[in-house]
């Protein structure tokens, strides 16, 4: 085969490639889209001030969504809080400090077998752990310890991924100048990974606002009419509610669960967007 026939074969696989690859890209964004305008067709006309405002009535089929809303951001809240320092931390000592030896890979292994337990699995244990156990009974402080063994190996392997992405001149040039690897780590490399650590923190704690099987063994409950006063105080969440209400109140609305599924997408969407706009801005001021 002549140099030009090579040559026009190499661009046409090219082509064939970049319309296929074009093509599964097209198809994940339409089918993202579909999905949200599904929700947004069927939930909307349940969107109003007294929805959004008022405790539920009449086991979820009338009233609002109030506590739920409030029962979700507490949770988050509290796993955040539990999560990020640990997760962040150990991922530091992962990609920074930890020997390349057996315990290291041992740990890796660990935490690659954490991320696939099934949550279900996690509710079982947060049941036996936290609420048996260590006597939190079903109560905020309880679920949010399981949503945290749950959700940190993403953010552990998140933030190992990011800091191994940043190039080792940097370190180096830090080094040179007379810095101490801590120093190196916080004032260098911390800023410049903070992008990548802060999109995987996100994943994981926008997949712990959406859990249902971890809650629901471990504080959540069908209706209050009150909001939690403590970090040992039961709560509902959205998730759950959308569970307990198609699977255990007769004649439930459907306008009102696609409403609650739309206010639950419309949050997670909204500190994503947030997180996505952070992470842009900042990748524009780090240069290397």
């Amino acid at each position: 085969m002549s140099t030009r026939a090579r040559i026009a074969q190499a661009r046409a696989s090219e082509a064939v490639a970049r319309v296929v690859l074009g093509a599964m890209a097209a198809s994940v964004v339409a089918l993202a889209l579909f999905v949200l305008g599904y929700i947004v067709y069927h939930g909307i006309g349940a969107i109003d001030l007294t929805f959004l405002t008022e405790v539920p009535r009449s086991q979820g089929r009338e009233g609002g969504i109030f506590p739920a809303i409030v029962g979700t951001v507490l949770v988050t809240l509290a796993t955040a809080a539990l999560t990020l320092p640990i997760g962040v931390l150990a991922g530091i000592y992962l990609a920074e400090y930890a020997p390349r030896n057996y315990a290291t890979r041992a740990i890796r292994l660990a935490i690659t077998n954490m991320a696939g337990v099934p949550s279900i699995v996690y509710g079982l244990f947060g049941l036996a752990a936290f609420v048996l156990l260590a006597g939190f009974g079903r109560s905020i402080i309880a679920a949010a310890l399981t949503l945290t063994c749950m959700t940190l190996p993403v953010v552990i392997t998140a933030t190992e991924e990011a800091l191994r992405q940043i190039p080792q001149d940097l370190r180096q040039a830090s080094l040179a100048l007379g810095a101490t690897r801590l120093r190196t780590i916080y004032k260098v490399v911390l800023p410049a990974a903070a992008p990548g650590i802060i999109t995987g923190s996100i994943l994981g704690l926008a997949r712990a606002a959406g859990e249902t099987a971890p809650i629901l063994f471990t504080g959540a409950v069908f209706q209050m009419r009150r909001i939690p006063d403590s970090p040992l105080s039961q709560f509902m969440s959205l998730p759950y509610h959308i569970y307990a209400q198609v699977t255990s109140v007769p004649g439930w609305d459907p306008t009102l669960v696609w409403g609650t599924a739309l206010v639950l997408v419309s949050g997670i969407s909204v500190v994503s967007i947030i997180a996505a706009w952070w992470r842009s801005a900042q990748r524009r001021k780090v240069q290397w």
